[in-house]
């Protein structure tokens, strides 16, 4: 599994592993309980591959961001995401200190803290895109601070 196989589909709890395209969109299995679903054409559909969190000089990849998240948990899943917005907070400073306090909200951190879970109770352990992706810039309408 790779993170660019990832996707997060709006008014879904949870995240999805593209699988195919179908006639009406795509199919999509479940990160949380293995079941595979046709997601409508209409629905908006966000590759975590081309998420970019907001910092004061640039946009962090979220796979990076994710790396961070590893590191600082030694690979064990991170703080609820449910948790006190104070801290939440505090732990997304602790991985990305130089985050943007003014467009990167609470919600974005409890997604991306949530996401992060999810990987992780998935066995994921290696959040990196292939190299010529790693070059590739998002374009204006997918930076967004977590989607």
């Amino acid at each position: 599994m790779e993170l660019r196989d990832i996707l997060a589909i709006s008014g879904q709890p949870g995240l999805y592993r593209y699988i195919a395209r179908s006639t009406n969109g795509v199919i999509v299995e479940s990160l949380l309980d293995g079941k595979r679903i046709n997601s409508s054409g209409t629905a908006k559909i966000s590759a975590l591959a081309e998420i970019a969190i907001y910092t004061e000089n640039e946009e962090v990849p979220l796979w990076q961001v994710f790396e961070k998240f590893y590191a600082h948990t030694g690979g064990a899943r991170s703080i609820d995401p449910k948790s006190d917005p104070a801290l939440l907070k505090k732990t997304f400073a602790e991985v990305l200190p130089d985050y943007d306090r003014d467009r990167v909200h609470v919600s974005d951190m409890k997604k991306v803290v949530a996401w992060f879970n999810i990987l992780v109770d998935a066995g994921m352990s290696d959040f990196r895109i292939e190299k010529e992706e790693d070059t590739k810039a998002p374009a204006d309408d997918e930076t967004v601070a977590a989607e």
